[in-house]
């Protein structure tokens, strides 16, 4: 196998989660090209990715919002580029009309994609020559590995490998006092998804007292009033200046600790191996959660509100080394 191509076009979380497809496909076909088609607004994440060796984009979203002409001709050109080459495989794991249409368009015979059960819009079905067994009794992270593994005739094996490398900050958009940084990601993209200010408030003034300096991000204009909000009653705290994509990832790598609710930059703290609390309040964390020991956890039962005890548990989860667990261990065995 020469040449592989994965379809993953949205959304950030989404698209850092599934990277690790590409490490697993490397390792199992050394020195195999793999390529990467996604919308433009998130072709800077797939970029960072050390595995992926083409990125392919288009302004999707921008033109499904606008219909401008020159989008419209970026879409064309793109098509030019995607067809340049022959692919052994196309793989998509995204399941949508729009991904369905990008693997069609490609040149491949072999076009892999999701049982229609599992797939996001039931008429992207057309663009497929091979199905993926139906999907796995795990998180949807996973899942894709396992899909591609079978798709492709090899196992799944180890930890997922995102292997990113952000360009270097020109600065970043906080002044250091030499304390561990902790950033809040309070902003979500449904109201439902929300965890009360209240207990952002009462997990800061806990970090505050254990020496962490506190930074807000936020987005629009309502996650700006909200992240004022939640400084205003925690001394010392930063609500950050409107960042690109790439500064907060920039801004991410420089955090001891990330807390935020089941956002795409949440993850990608994760892939980033940061210390990484994720709250769920609507969404269920065994499907969408992440997990990796002493370094990542997820809470909540996506039914209810977490409660700021089991966030402390988690940060203090989050914090405790590999060794110190052997030992205690091995106090209890005593």
């Amino acid at each position: 196998m020469k040449r592989v191509l994965i379809v993953k076009v949205t959304s950030l979380g989404d698209i850092v989660q599934a990277l690790p497809v590409v490490a697993d496909i490397k390792r199992a076909f050394p020195g195999v090209q793999v390529d990467w088609a996604a919308d433009e607004a998130f072709a800077e994440v797939v970029h960072w990715s050390e595995n992926v060796d083409r990125v392919l984009c288009a302004p999707l979203r921008r033109f499904k919002k606008a219909r401008r002409w020159a989008d419209f001709k970026s879409i064309w050109a793109s098509i030019a580029e995607l067809r340049a080459y022959r692919y052994d495989f196309i793989i998509d794991i995204q399941g949508v009309y729009k991904s369905a249409i990008i693997a069609f368009l490609a040149r491949s015979s072999r076009r892999i994609g999701y049982q229609a059960p599992d797939l996001g819009e039931r008429g992207a079905a057309f663009a497929y020559t091979g199905r993926f067994s139906r999907r796995p009794q795990c998180n949807a992270w996973h899942g894709m590995r396992i899909n591609a593994g079978e798709a492709l005739g090899y196992q799944v094996e180890g930890p997922a490998v995102f292997k990113l490398r952000l360009p270097e900050p020109v600065r970043l958009p906080f002044a250091s006092n030499g304390a561990p940084v902790a950033a809040f990601f309070h902003a979500t993209s449904k109201d439902d998804k929300k965890w009360p200010v209240s207990h952002w408030v009462a997990i800061g003034r806990e970090l505050t007292q254990r020496g962490f300096q506190l930074v807000l991000p936020w987005g629009s204009e309502g996650e700006r009033v909200e992240a004022e909000q939640i400084a205003s009653q925690l001394p010392g705290a930063t609500v950050l200046p409107k960042m690109s994509v790439t500064e907060i990832a920039q801004m991410i790598d420089a955090c001891a600790l990330v807390i935020g609710t089941d956002t795409g930059f949440v993850h990608l703290a994760h892939a980033l191996q940061k210390r990484t609390v994720m709250i769920f309040v609507a969404t269920p964390p065994s499907h969408y959660g992440i997990e990796s020991p002493f370094r990542s956890i997820s809470i909540g039962d996506g039914k209810s509100v977490p409660s700021i005890g089991a966030a402390l548990e988690a940060i203090d989860y989050v914090h405790t080394e590999p060794h110190e667990v052997a030992v205690q261990h091995g106090s209890a065995a005593a």
